[in-house]
């Protein structure tokens, strides 16, 4: 274990997706439950800093612009090494934010020795994907060198904290029993069909009000799935109608929450709401299952040898079938 003395300074890096940054705070929480004292930042990539406005942990939200990836890197690695740092983890495995991590200028730097510059980190942990073993696990174990002994044994989930603004946004949306369903994703093989969701939605209570949810490009996939499924009432599509705070402060208090394994997965597991996950191609033993109190994942009922057939997902099933999303039915959602 590393010393520190007076009040630490600590740069957390996590510049991939938005689903990845939420489970990052779960690193947040457990330094701050260790060292209340230390001043906490984070860089992140440009369009995911809103998920940590107003959070009471951090210090500094750092930025990192990947349009402008190399001026803007060099700007990021300025301000970083700028800083006396007391110490850097970073929870990728990508040469660029290992470049920053080796170049820091910080008293230690800690990642993973998948990393292409882990050799340059004054701890290099490793990275394993194994049944049980969850992301905010992986990434606790950065921790190992940074903490008390014991500090770093116990799960923690990710946590996010909307403003008081972002409640009072979505309090009209919440007069009567709902459920949010966010139907897209990014990877077409994560993605339940849109019959599926369609078909969901006219087997849920006719008293109980259904939102769609998801970005302003998913809206055009959220009202072609509310047109098949016939239902006249009761449904209201608020794709890039929300923040992602806004969101996370509406899924908070649903009656249940219908997810891809996608970033409004992990919403979910930040705010402890209710969760029933949709895996395709993929499974949960990768590691990025649901974490809230209630929740519950959902699969293909098939033994199929092609399932998973890959860890992130695929622009489309490489076998033509797509069978571990087609052979979910609508019995098991419910």
């Amino acid at each position: 274990m590393i010393t520190v003395t007076n009040s630490p300074r600590f740069l957390i890096i996590q510049t991939a997706f938005i689903g990845d940054v939420i489970l990052a705070t779960a690193v947040l929480e457990q330094i701050h439950q260790t060292r209340p004292d230390a001043r906490l930042d984070v860089l992140v990539r440009k369009g995911n800093e809103g998920l940590l406005q107003g959070h009471p942990f951090l210090n500094e939200v750092l930025v990192w612009d990947k349009k402008k990836k190399y001026q803007s890197l060099w700007q990021v690695l300025q301000r970083i090494r700028a800083e006396p740092y007391d110490a850097v983890v970073n929870l990728q495995r990508f040469g660029t934010t290992g470049l920053l991590t080796a170049l820091s200028n910080a008293k230690t730097t800690i990642g993973f020795d998948k990393n292409p510059f882990s050799r340059f980190f004054t701890y290099a942990l490793p990275h394993h994907i194994l049944p049980g073993v969850h992301e905010v696990d992986r990434n606790r174990s950065l921790l190992e060198p940074l903490l008390s002994q014991g500090a770093g044994t116990v799960r923690i989930r990710p946590k996010l904290y909307p403003l008081t603004k972002d409640y009072e946004s979505i309090r009209g949306y919440q007069s009567n029993p709902y459920v949010c369903i966010a139907p897209t994703s990014v990877w077409f093989t994560k993605q339940y069909p849109a019959e599926g969701w369609a078909e969901l939605i006219r087997a849920l209570p006719a008293d109980t009000t259904v939102y769609l949810l998801g970005a302003p490009a998913d809206a055009v996939a959220c009202d072609a799935i509310i047109a098949l499924s016939g239902r006249q009432e009761g449904v209201r599509n608020l794709a890039g109608k929300l923040t992602l705070l806004q969101s996370a402060a509406l899924m908070q208090d649903a009656v249940m929450n219908y997810v891809n394994d996608s970033a409004p997965l992990h919403l979910c597991s930040a705010m402890n709401a209710p969760t029933t996950a949709v895996f395709c191609s993929t499974v949960p033993e990768f590691g990025f299952g649901p974490l809230a109190d209630q929740s519950r994942t959902v699969g293909t009922p098939e033994p199929l040898d092609c399932r998973p057939c890959t860890l992130h997902g695929r622009s489309g099933c490489p076998l033509g079938h797509y069978r571990c999303a087609y052979s979910i039915r609508t019995e098991q959602l419910l």
